[in-house]
C-alpha cells in the first residue's frame, strides 16, 4: 500500500510463503524484494540467501521487529542492504525504497563505466592487473567502494553524493591535497561554483552522521554503526548527534569534512 501510494515503484507480486515465493522472484526478476525475517518453513536470511545468489541484480531490503546484532550481521552478509524496524513508517519505508533505487542506479551507471573503460583500453574481464599497471584503470572499482561506503551511510539519493565519490577520487591520486588546500580549493578543480559544491558535501556528510547515529539509537551493535562512527566520523561527534535527537542536548554533532574524505578515502581502498 505505501509502495503504491507513494509512486515508489511498481508491486510485481506478493507471497505469504517463503518456498513458493523464492519461485517467484526468479521468475520475476524484480529490482527490489522486501522480505519478513520471521516466516513459515523459511527464515528471511535463508531467503535472501537463496535468491541473491541467483539475482545479483536485484536489492534486498529486510522488516524485522528483532535487532540483535549477530542477526543484522548475518542478513548483511546474506545480502541485505537496508533494514526497516517494525512497526513500519512509510516516511521510512520511502527513504530506503529511495536510497536503494539510487545506489541500483549509481551501480549500473560504475558498470557502464567500467565496461566502457575496459573496451577503451582492450580489456577483458581477467585483465585486472595489466590494467592497473596504467595506474588509474582501478578508477571505477574504487568510485564503486566509495559508493558503496555512502550508501551505507543512507546518502546515495543526497545531492551531493557525486561530489564526494569525485572529490575522494582525486584525493586519492593527490594524497596530500587536502593538507595544503582547502576543501573549496579543491572543489574549483571541478565546479565553476565551488562555495556551492563543497556546501552540498557538507550537507551530505552531515546527514549521513544524522543516520548513523540513528543506527547507533537503534541498535548500537549495527556493523554499519560500528564499523564507521570512529573511522568515518568522531565518535564524540557521533553520540553527541544521539543526544540532540533523543532530546537530551541541543547541540548536534559536526563533521570535519576533510577527516570524513581522508577516512572515506582509506576506507574504500580497504575493500580493493
Amino acid at each position: 500500500m505505501i509502495i503504491a501510494k507513494r509512486n515508489l515503484g511498481e508491486v510485481c507480486g506478493t507471497s505469504n510463503n517463503p518456498v513458493e515465493a523464492l519461485d517467484d522472484v526468479l521468475y520475476e526478476k524484480p529490482d527490489i524484494v522486501i522480505v519478513d525475517l520471521l516466516m513459515p518453513e523459511m527464515d528471511g536470511i535463508t531467503f535472501i540467501r537463496k535468491a541473491s545468489g541467483k539475482l545479483p541484480g536485484t536489492a534486498f531490503i529486510m522488516l524485522s521487529q528483532v535487532s540483535s546484532k549477530d542477526m543484522v550481521a548475518d542478513a548483511y552478509e546474506a545480502g541485505c542492504e537496508f533494514f526497516i524496524q517494525k512497526p513500519i513508517n512509510s516516511i521510512e519505508v520511502e527513504k530506503v525504497i529511495a536510497n536503494v533505487s539510487e545506489s541500483m542506479k549509481m551501480r549500473k551507471t560504475m558498470k557502464q563505466m567500467e565496461n566502457l573503460f575496459r573496451s577503451s583500453m582492450g580489456i577483458d574481464e581477467g585483465g585486472r592487473s595489466a590494467a592497473r599497471e596504467t595506474g588509474t584503470a582501478d578508477e571505477p572499482a574504487f568510485r564503486k567502494e566509495v559508493g558503496s561506503i555512502l550508501d551505507k551511510l543512507g546518502i546515495a539519493g543526497e545531492s551531493g553524493f557525486g561530489d564526494i565519490v569525485n572529490v575522494a577520487v582525486y584525493v586519492r591520486d593527490n594524497p596530500d591535497i587536502l593538507r595544503n588546500d582547502t576543501l573549496k580549493q579543491v572543489c574549483e578543480k571541478f565546479s565553476d561554483t565551488p562555495k556551492s559544491m563543497e556546501q552540498r558535501i557538507r550537507r551530505a556528510a552531515q546527514s549521513g552522521l544524522s543516520n548513523l547515529a540513528h543506527m547507533g539509537i537503534e541498535d548500537y551493535g549495527n556493523p554499519v554503526f560500528d564499523d564507521y562512527a570512529s573511522s568515518l566520523y568522531s565518535y564524540e561527534q557521533v553520540k553527541r548527534e544521539m543526544d540532540y535527537i533523543r532530546g537530551k542536548s541541543d547541540i548536534r554533532g559536526g563533521v570535519k569534512i576533510k577527516k570524513f574524505i581522508s577516512a572515506l578515502v582509506s576506507k574504500s581502498q580497504e575493500y580493493l
